[in-house]
Protein backbone atom coordinates (compact mmCIF):
# COMPACT_ATOMS: atom_id res chain seq x y z
CA UNK A 1 0.00 0.00 0.00
CA UNK A 2 1.13 2.94 -0.63
CA UNK A 3 1.82 5.48 2.29
CA UNK A 4 0.27 8.17 0.41
CA UNK A 5 -2.99 6.65 0.43
CA UNK A 6 -5.31 7.38 2.82
CA UNK A 7 -5.52 4.90 5.81
CA UNK A 8 -8.36 3.28 7.07
CA UNK A 9 -10.31 4.89 9.94
CA UNK A 10 -9.77 2.54 12.94
CA UNK A 11 -12.74 1.11 14.32
CA UNK A 12 -14.49 3.52 16.57
CA UNK A 13 -14.57 1.84 20.28
CA UNK A 14 -16.90 0.41 21.88
CA UNK A 15 -19.09 1.92 24.95
CA UNK A 16 -17.05 1.51 28.24
CA UNK A 17 -18.08 -0.58 30.76
CA UNK A 18 -19.27 2.02 33.29
CA UNK A 19 -19.02 -0.36 36.21
CA UNK A 20 -14.97 0.58 36.81
CA UNK A 21 -15.98 4.54 36.81
CA UNK A 22 -18.58 3.75 39.15
CA UNK A 23 -16.43 1.96 41.10
CA UNK A 24 -13.95 4.79 41.21
CA UNK A 25 -16.45 7.67 41.71
CA UNK A 26 -17.48 6.15 45.07
CA UNK A 27 -14.06 5.11 46.32
CA UNK A 28 -13.38 8.71 45.14
CA UNK A 29 -16.42 9.72 47.25
CA UNK A 30 -15.43 7.82 50.13
CA UNK A 31 -12.10 9.52 50.45
CA UNK A 32 -13.18 12.66 50.17
CA UNK A 33 -15.58 12.16 52.95
CA UNK A 34 -12.47 10.85 54.76
CA UNK A 35 -10.35 13.39 54.34
CA UNK A 36 -13.04 16.07 55.26
CA UNK A 37 -14.36 14.55 58.41
CA UNK A 38 -11.68 11.99 59.41
CA UNK A 39 -9.35 14.74 61.08
CA UNK A 40 -12.03 16.58 63.05
CA UNK A 41 -13.54 12.86 64.01
CA UNK A 42 -9.75 11.77 64.93
CA UNK A 43 -9.28 15.21 66.93
CA UNK A 44 -12.99 14.68 68.72
CA UNK A 45 -12.04 11.32 69.88
CA UNK A 46 -8.45 12.17 70.88
CA UNK A 47 -9.71 14.88 73.07
CA UNK A 48 -12.43 12.41 74.87
CA UNK A 49 -10.12 9.88 75.11
CA UNK A 50 -7.00 11.56 76.89
CA UNK A 51 -8.33 14.99 77.54
CA UNK A 52 -11.78 16.60 78.56
CA UNK A 53 -15.06 14.40 78.32
CA UNK A 54 -18.73 15.52 79.12
CA UNK A 55 -20.93 14.00 81.61
CA UNK A 56 -24.70 14.58 83.03
CA UNK A 57 -25.47 14.28 86.60
CA UNK A 58 -29.10 12.09 86.43
CA UNK A 59 -28.96 11.68 90.31
CA UNK A 60 -29.01 13.54 93.85
CA UNK A 61 -26.20 11.89 95.41
CA UNK A 62 -23.82 15.41 95.07
CA UNK A 63 -26.38 17.83 95.68
CA UNK A 64 -26.02 21.10 96.62
CA UNK A 65 -22.27 21.06 94.86
CA UNK A 66 -23.70 19.08 91.84
CA UNK A 67 -27.76 19.74 90.73
CA UNK A 68 -29.65 16.98 89.14
CA UNK A 69 -28.81 17.89 85.21
CA UNK A 70 -25.92 19.70 85.72
CA UNK A 71 -23.53 18.85 82.47
CA UNK A 72 -19.81 18.29 84.20
CA UNK A 73 -16.53 18.47 82.11
CA UNK A 74 -13.89 15.58 83.55
CA UNK A 75 -10.36 16.30 82.78
CA UNK A 76 -9.29 13.41 82.10
CA UNK A 77 -5.95 13.60 82.18
CA UNK A 78 -5.63 15.39 85.78
CA UNK A 79 -3.98 12.21 87.47
CA UNK A 80 -2.16 10.18 84.61
CA UNK A 81 -2.69 9.29 80.89
CA UNK A 82 -4.31 6.08 80.25
CA UNK A 83 -4.22 3.50 77.46
CA UNK A 84 -7.81 3.92 76.33
CA UNK A 85 -9.90 0.86 76.78
CA UNK A 86 -7.40 -0.68 79.05
CA UNK A 87 -6.05 0.00 82.70
CA UNK A 88 -2.59 0.56 81.55
CA UNK A 89 -1.44 4.00 82.80
CA UNK A 90 1.12 5.28 80.33
CA UNK A 91 2.77 9.12 82.23
CA UNK A 92 1.74 9.34 85.94
CA UNK A 93 0.33 12.71 86.74
CA UNK A 94 0.30 12.93 90.73
CA UNK A 95 -2.43 11.41 92.41
CA UNK A 96 -6.35 12.44 94.13
CA UNK A 97 -6.50 14.52 96.90
CA UNK A 98 -9.00 14.70 99.37
CA UNK A 99 -11.64 17.52 98.00
CA UNK A 100 -11.43 16.37 94.60
CA UNK A 101 -14.42 15.54 92.74
CA UNK A 102 -14.06 12.54 90.59
CA UNK A 103 -15.72 10.49 88.04
CA UNK A 104 -14.96 6.29 88.43
CA UNK A 105 -16.37 2.98 87.53
CA UNK A 106 -18.72 1.65 90.06
CA UNK A 107 -16.60 -1.09 91.63
CA UNK A 108 -19.51 -3.24 91.41
CA UNK A 109 -20.78 -2.81 87.94
CA UNK A 110 -18.10 -1.14 85.88
CA UNK A 111 -19.92 -0.19 83.00
CA UNK A 112 -21.80 2.72 85.22
CA UNK A 113 -20.29 6.00 86.14
CA UNK A 114 -20.36 7.67 89.32
CA UNK A 115 -18.83 10.71 90.60
CA UNK A 116 -18.05 11.30 94.45
CA UNK A 117 -15.87 13.63 96.52
CA UNK A 118 -12.82 11.88 97.43
CA UNK A 119 -12.32 11.97 101.29
CA UNK A 120 -9.72 9.97 102.01
CA UNK A 121 -6.39 8.62 100.20
CA UNK A 122 -4.00 6.21 101.16
CA UNK A 123 -2.72 5.85 103.96
CA UNK A 124 -5.67 7.20 105.92
CA UNK A 125 -7.66 6.05 108.83
CA UNK A 126 -11.27 7.17 108.30
CA UNK A 127 -14.42 6.51 109.88
CA UNK A 128 -17.92 7.60 109.72
CA UNK A 129 -20.63 8.46 112.66
CA UNK A 130 -23.55 10.03 112.04
CA UNK A 131 -22.38 11.64 109.16
CA UNK A 132 -19.45 13.23 110.34
CA UNK A 133 -15.90 12.28 108.95
CA UNK A 134 -13.14 11.33 111.55
CA UNK A 135 -9.79 11.84 109.49
CA UNK A 136 -6.45 10.03 111.26
CA UNK A 137 -8.24 10.60 114.41
CA UNK A 138 -9.15 13.86 114.08
CA UNK A 139 -13.02 14.62 113.58
CA UNK A 140 -13.37 16.90 110.54
CA UNK A 141 -15.31 20.53 111.76
CA UNK A 142 -18.93 20.63 110.34
CA UNK A 143 -20.97 23.86 110.91
CA UNK A 144 -23.99 25.40 110.35
CA UNK A 145 -23.89 26.56 106.52
CA UNK A 146 -23.78 30.79 106.31
CA UNK A 147 -26.79 30.93 104.16
CA UNK A 148 -29.33 29.12 106.88
CA UNK A 149 -29.73 26.26 108.26
CA UNK A 150 -32.08 24.32 105.88
CA UNK A 151 -31.83 23.39 102.21
CA UNK A 152 -34.94 22.74 99.94
CA UNK A 153 -33.50 19.55 97.84
CA UNK A 154 -35.47 18.31 94.31
CA UNK A 155 -34.91 15.21 93.47
CA UNK A 156 -35.40 13.35 90.26
CA UNK A 157 -38.84 12.88 90.53
CA UNK A 158 -39.24 16.13 91.90
CA UNK A 159 -40.42 15.78 94.72
CA UNK A 160 -39.23 18.46 97.22
CA UNK A 161 -37.89 18.26 101.24
CA UNK A 162 -36.11 20.22 103.44
CA UNK A 163 -32.48 19.16 103.89
CA UNK A 164 -30.26 19.83 107.48
CA UNK A 165 -27.50 22.44 105.37
CA UNK A 166 -23.79 22.31 106.62
CA UNK A 167 -20.52 23.64 105.43
CA UNK A 168 -17.59 20.54 106.42
CA UNK A 169 -13.50 21.31 106.31
CA UNK A 170 -11.96 18.26 104.88
CA UNK A 171 -8.84 19.38 105.66
CA UNK A 172 -8.58 22.97 104.51
CA UNK A 173 -11.17 21.66 101.89
CA UNK A 174 -14.66 23.77 102.41
CA UNK A 175 -17.32 22.28 100.96
CA UNK A 176 -21.58 22.27 101.31
CA UNK A 177 -22.71 18.95 102.77
CA UNK A 178 -26.60 17.72 102.88
CA UNK A 179 -28.18 15.65 105.72
CA UNK A 180 -32.10 14.94 106.15
CA UNK A 181 -32.31 15.18 109.60
CA UNK A 182 -34.03 11.42 109.82
CA UNK A 183 -31.37 9.49 111.09
CA UNK A 184 -28.16 9.07 109.03
CA UNK A 185 -26.23 7.37 106.40
CA UNK A 186 -24.65 3.33 107.00
CA UNK A 187 -21.56 4.73 109.37
CA UNK A 188 -18.29 3.07 108.89
CA UNK A 189 -15.94 1.91 111.48
CA UNK A 190 -12.27 2.32 111.61
CA UNK A 191 -10.39 1.42 107.94
CA UNK A 192 -7.05 2.47 106.57
CA UNK A 193 -7.09 2.78 102.75
CA UNK A 194 -4.84 0.63 101.33
CA UNK A 195 -2.70 2.03 98.37
CA UNK A 196 -3.55 3.38 95.21
CA UNK A 197 -7.34 3.59 96.23
CA UNK A 198 -9.11 6.35 97.48
CA UNK A 199 -12.55 6.31 99.92
CA UNK A 200 -15.17 8.57 98.52
CA UNK A 201 -18.58 9.90 99.37
CA UNK A 202 -21.30 12.31 98.33
CA UNK A 203 -22.42 15.34 99.50
CA UNK A 204 -25.63 14.40 99.82
CA UNK A 205 -24.79 12.37 102.89
CA UNK A 206 -28.07 10.32 103.33
CA UNK A 207 -28.75 10.01 99.94
CA UNK A 208 -25.57 8.34 98.64
CA UNK A 209 -24.80 5.41 98.10
CA UNK A 210 -20.68 5.50 98.07
CA UNK A 211 -17.73 3.66 100.14
CA UNK A 212 -19.48 3.43 102.95
CA UNK A 213 -21.30 0.71 101.57
CA UNK A 214 -19.38 -1.03 98.70
CA UNK A 215 -15.55 -0.14 99.87
CA UNK A 216 -12.77 1.64 97.99
CA UNK A 217 -12.41 2.88 94.26
CA UNK A 218 -9.27 1.67 92.67
CA UNK A 219 -6.88 4.54 90.45
CA UNK A 220 -7.30 2.55 87.23
CA UNK A 221 -11.17 2.99 88.02
CA UNK A 222 -10.88 6.71 87.86
CA UNK A 223 -11.70 8.86 84.61
CA UNK A 224 -11.16 11.75 85.54
CA UNK A 225 -11.74 14.95 87.89
CA UNK A 226 -14.35 16.91 87.29
CA UNK A 227 -13.79 21.22 87.11
CA UNK A 228 -17.06 22.90 86.15
CA UNK A 229 -20.80 22.37 85.57
CA UNK A 230 -20.58 24.13 81.63
CA UNK A 231 -24.37 23.60 81.36
CA UNK A 232 -27.22 22.87 83.71
CA UNK A 233 -31.28 21.71 82.80
CA UNK A 234 -33.72 21.15 85.20
CA UNK A 235 -36.87 18.88 83.45
CA UNK A 236 -38.91 20.40 86.34
CA UNK A 237 -39.56 23.90 85.36
CA UNK A 238 -42.27 24.25 83.20
CA UNK A 239 -43.48 22.21 80.45
CA UNK A 240 -40.57 21.37 78.78
CA UNK A 241 -37.66 22.42 81.50
CA UNK A 242 -35.33 25.37 81.56
CA UNK A 243 -31.69 26.14 81.87
CA UNK A 244 -30.33 26.74 84.83
CA UNK A 245 -28.52 30.15 83.98
CA UNK A 246 -26.61 30.84 87.62
CA UNK A 247 -25.22 27.37 86.81
CA UNK A 248 -23.11 28.11 83.36
CA UNK A 249 -19.68 27.63 83.61
CA UNK A 250 -20.04 27.46 87.40
CA UNK A 251 -16.57 26.52 89.17
CA UNK A 252 -16.86 23.38 91.51
CA UNK A 253 -14.02 24.62 93.74
CA UNK A 254 -14.75 28.18 94.94
CA UNK A 255 -16.72 28.67 97.98
CA UNK A 256 -19.10 26.21 98.67
CA UNK A 257 -22.41 26.72 97.36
Amino acid sequence: MNEDEPKPAPAPAGPKSGGADADKDMGGGILGVLRTWGPPILAVLFIRAFIFEPFRIPSGSMVPTLLIGDQVVVYKSAYGVWLPFTNVELVDLGDPERGDIIVFEYPKNPSDNYIKRVVGIPGDRISVADNRITLNGVPQPVIQHPSGPTFDYEDDTCRKRPMKHWEEDLSGVRHTILTSGFGSGPDRSEIVVPDDHVFVMGDNRDNSEDSRSWGFVRYDQIKGKAHIVWMSWWSCTGAYGSIRGDRLFHSLYGEPP
